[in-house]
């Protein structure tokens, strides 16, 4: 059973059960918001893209996203830049896969950011959402939406935590500003 994550909330990713999860994937999904035009509606094509940046504490480890698409140690991968969104499927139209087992024991924390590297507010998106899958099920753990929209072009999503005995998401759900995600690194260390 998947939770509805809000700002803030967070939810234990310990499997039904007892247990640990092996590698889980976070998915992005978006689409363009229409705007009515001079000829009806259209949408204009948004380029979001998703990203991972692992933390020992409060020093970056590594980051993936679609300039570097697998970090360093192999334990985390992205799928690819998607550079236009979804069709309003529903389905990721980008994912970042992480193999729990194999991530670095002094890597804690895992934060998973959005920006839109088109420069688009979200006002102008659709339908965004981020959430966590149990890779070896398909089973979804959590998902946060992202809504209300605003004047900002990136957003730290959730964090993942490494636990005593596990790990857990938090859905942080902080608006920012940014094409890529080297423009975010002030903004994600008050949620670490």
């Amino acid at each position: 059973m998947s939770v509805n994550l809000s700002k803030g909330q967070a939810v234990s990713l310990q499997k039904a059960g007892g247990g640990t999860l092996k590698a889980v994937r976070m998915g992005l999904g978006w689409q363009s918001a229409p705007r009515r035009g001079l000829f009806g509606r259209r949408s204009r094509e948004i380029d979001l893209d998703a990203s991972a940046v692992l933390f020992a504490d409060t020093e970056i480890i590594d980051v993936v996203w679609f300039r570097h698409l697998v970090s360093n140690d192999g334990s985390v991968q992205h799928s690819g830049d998607n550079q236009v969104g979804g069709a309003g499927q529903g389905g990721d139209d980008e994912s970042i896969l992480v193999d729990l087992e194999r991530i670095p024991t002094h890597v804690n924390q895992i934060v998973f950011t959005v920006n839109s590297f088109t420069g688009q507010t979200f006002t102008e998106v659709a339908n965004a959402f981020c959430r966590l899958v149990d890779e070896n099920t398909g089973q979804e753990l959590a998902r946060y939406t992202l809504t209300g929209g605003g004047t900002a072009t990136a957003q730290i999503m959730a964090k993942v935590s490494r636990q005593s005995g596990g790990w857990s998401m938090q859905a942080i759900g902080e608006p920012g500003h940014g094409r890529t995600i080297g423009d975010l690194g002030p903004a994600i260390l008050p949620h670490l």
